[in-house]
């Protein structure tokens, strides 16, 4: 039998790690740079947190959660996205104070299942940000502006579309206004649709479902729901986002997929998806999450940022990701030779240096074209002659040219090849 990769999985091979290595470098000193500390998540939790987090109502707890019963009976489910873990382990080991502020990043898998497509998967891979303890609009701005900051060291131009859910009395008067609109649709609908509508009807505005899409074309916009506060909260975003000259839209019918959105949410889209996939990557506030779990109330903001999205839309622009060349391949020219490669490749990789060594006993002819496949930038030659005088042979691949030095001027020369 032969097997394969489960469907909506994919494997990541050398040829490719180096890419993802380069946007994880990319992230992880750009959140460093903002003052941003790691967390690092289990692949599983129980499964309420995700119900009581994301919404009973919403398809990611409906229909696309792998959950599981444990040998303990324990109700247990992949993670199917990372704020809410996140959330869960800053409450756990007390990682923030009342009044204090707390920056977290993490890169994690997750897991959905749904119809797998063009950067669509069921383990796929996200960069998060959550900044928690801050009602302030300078926080949303600070997310916002540090993942179109992530794009743009990649190399993409960012479209921001941004928008605010408002508070409980804006939901409240936005619900019923929705309601209103969509009862000529819903009531030709079934029960099950109807009553998923009647508990939340701000998913019908996120739906994919074409039908929807267009009953809904002509909905009341939320905007003009919002409380005061709320919409002071807003016009502030938006000037922090134009000092910080972050490009962006106002963009109404964004809602998100998750219940614990308050106030701004976001999202960065691109059309290289094809149009009904087109989210590179989401985020919003979440101010009563941390309150949800049980801790006190806390005001919170965050992004999920999809990586394999991010490497398709780098792939479909032609961004090159750096790929660090193999410094040296150690060559032993005879079998005498070889103990004193394995020494000097030791020494070389001490000295900060990639080597690679030939395991197998093979020509110096064969060492050297492998060197070649490998896209070393340098041979590094040990035979009898060089053996007896202490010397080794050092050979630029490209050109060709070749100098012969002490052992103990190898590293010197190296460093100044």
């Amino acid at each position: 039998m032969k097997f394969q990769a489960p469907r909506g999985t994919h494997d990541v091979l050398p040829a490719d790690a180096y890419r993802w290595q380069h946007v994880h470098r990319v992230f992880a000193e750009l959140a460093g740079q903002f003052g941003y500390g790691e967390v690092r998540t289990p692949a599983f939790e129980e499964t309420e947190l995700f119900v009581r987090t994301s919404g009973e109502t919403s398809e990611v707890v409906n229909k696309q959660m792998y959950s599981f019963l444990d040998k303990g009976d324990r109700n247990l489910s992949l993670k199917p996205e990372g704020t809410a873990p996140a959330v869960r382990a800053y409450l756990e080991h007390g990682l923030g104070q009342p009044g204090q502020t707390t920056r977290l990043w993490y890169f994690t898998p997750f897991f959905r299942y749904e119809r797998p497509g063009k950067g669509r998967y069921r383990q796929a891979h996200q960069f998060g940000l959550e900044l928690v303890g801050s009602a302030a609009p300078e926080a949303d701005a600070e997310i916002i502006e540090m993942t179109v900051e992530l794009y743009r060291r990649v190399g993409i131009e960012a479209r921001v579309n941004v928008n605010s859910l408002g508070r409980a009395e804006t939901r409240a008067r936005y619900r019923e206004a929705l309601l209103n609109y969509a009862e000529p649709y819903l009531r030709d609908q079934s029960d099950e649709i109807r009553a998923r509508a009647a508990l939340n009807p701000l998913r019908m505005l996120d739906s994919k479902d074409p039908e929807v899409i267009s009953a809904m074309a002509g909905a009341p916009k939320v905007l003009d729901f919002l409380e005061e506060a709320s919409k002071g909260h807003f016009d502030r975003l938006l000037c922090l986002l134009e000092e910080a000259q972050v490009p962006f839209e106002v963009a109404p019918n964004i809602v998100r997929g998750l219940d614990y959105y308050t106030d701004t949410v976001f999202e960065i889209t691109t059309d290289l998806l094809g149009s009904s996939n087109d989210a590179l990557c989401g985020g919003g506030r979440y101010d009563n999450l941390v309150s949800d779990l049980g801790g006190p109330p806390t005001p919170s903001v965050g992004v999920g940022i999809g990586v394999e999205r991010l490497l398709i839309v780098m792939s479909e622009l032609g961004l090159e990701s750096p790929l660090a060349p193999l410094d040296a391949m150690a060559i032993s020219a005879t079998e005498a030779a070889r103990p004193a490669i394995r020494q000097i490749a030791r020494e070389m990789r001490s000295a900060g240096f990639s080597v690679v060594t030939d395991l197998d006993g093979r020509s110096l002819r064969s060492q050297l074209k492998r060197a070649d496949q490998l896209g070393a930038v340098r041979a590094v030659i040990v035979g009898d002659e060089e053996l007896t005088a202490g010397e080794v042979s050092v050979r630029l691949l490209a050109s060709g040219d070749q100098v012969r030095v002490s052992r103990e001027r190898l590293i010197e020369v190296l460093r100044g090849v």
